[in-house]
């Protein structure tokens, strides 16, 4: 049986990358910073998992820190496939860039220093859409594919959470071309994720579909967002492992892009009887309100700009049918209804 090392299993996508392994056959050692996040990763796959099903002995966990290197050559000890996809994920920017770029150039290089010492040869590696889209077009395209790079230096790759999916998925494949050829590895490049958490434990992604939920805002900026569902995003990971054609490649994860506003219309038609804003504001508005506002600040980069993303190659390579956009979002609203997350 293979024999998988997951990290950041306690995560929105971890979980169901958790589960989708667990549900395909494999073995699953899952790391996570203490026991317990073991316990609420354990919780979460019991309740989605059939009955009957061995979870005591397919899921094992290991405690392991982004900035320590203890742990780390046990863990991964008997492993055959590496899945990294520990890395902060912030709304907002944070005062200090390096609390989001040091843990994840660092993290990632622990990683794959472990799995190359531990005898692995299959690495997949969660990165971001953050690590291609921070840069103009170049000539000749209308979308942003696999062969582009963020810029940390362009006015959008430099916002600190790109800059540090940027710089962390580069020094991955530089470790790979310079010290460790014999690691195969594959990045999965996800947009805005969306989808139904397995629990009451989600990362900050979704707090965009319950902010419009909410009717945070009065009106809604002029900006777009590509989404993809939770369950393609893990469903990638784990395909990736088997798919000899993957190895060496990226893959951007998106089922298409959508304005703030055709986000908002579409959960409007949903749930007719919330209080959902529909309205675009002016741009001086938005502009003005980022002073106030460390959320709305962030987006400023991408105001006014309406380009997508090119995911042909996952439907191709790794054999994805997207969930359609719409039934994501309708997912996660229905989620966030159901289990009182919202103000109202």
């Amino acid at each position: 049986m293979t024999k998988v090392l997951l990290t950041g299993s306690s995560g929105y996508i971890g979980k169901h990358i958790t589960l989708r392994l667990l549900i395909d056959g494999y073995e699953v050692r899952a790391s996570v910073r203490n026991k317990a996040k073991a316990d609420e990763v354990r919780a979460a796959m019991a309740a989605h998992l059939p009955a009957g099903f061995d979870l005591a002995g397919k899921l094992s966990f290991v405690e392991l820190d982004l900035e320590s290197d203890g742990g780390w050559a046990d863990a991964l000890g008997g492993v055959d496939v590496l899945i990294h996809s520990a890395s902060p994920f912030p709304i907002a920017s944070p005062k200090d860039e390096n609390d989001l770029v040091r843990p994840a150039v660092e993290g990632t290089l622990r990683a794959l220093k472990a799995a190359r010492g531990g005898g692995v040869k299959r690495v997949v590696l969660t990165s971001s859409v953050a690590a291609i889209y921070g840069n103009d077009l170049p000539a000749g395209k209308t979308e942003f594919d696999e062969s582009i790079w963020s810029d940390p230096t362009h006015v959008v790759g430099r916002v600190a959470y790109t800059k540090s999916k940027t710089l962390a998925e580069k020094a991955a494949w530089n470790f790979i071309a310079t010290e460790a050829p014999e690691l195969e590895l594959t990045t999965v490049n996800p947009v805005l994720v969306v989808g139904a958490p397995l629990d009451k434990h989600f990362g900050s992604s979704v707090s965009v579909v319950e902010r419009i939920l909410n009717g945070k805002d009065p009106m809604l900026p002029d900006i777009s967002f590509s989404l993809v569902d939770v369950k393609d995003v893990a469903a990638m990971h784990v395909k990736a492992i088997s798919i000899d054609a993957s190895k060496g490649k990226r893959f951007i994860a998106s089922a298409g892009s959508r304005t703030f506003v055709q986000i908002a219309k579409s959960l409007k038609a949903a749930f007719p009887n919330r209080k959902i804003t529909t309205a675009q504001a002016p741009t001086l508005l938005i502009r003005f309100l980022a002073l106030f506002d460390g959320e709305v600040k962030a987006v400023l980069p991408t105001l006014g700009k309406h380009i997508g993303v090119n995911s042909t190659q996952a439907q191709k390579v790794l054999g994805i049918n997207f969930i359609s956009v719409e039934t994501s979002l309708v997912e996660t609203a229905k989620y966030l209804i159901d289990n009182g997350f919202l103000a109202n």
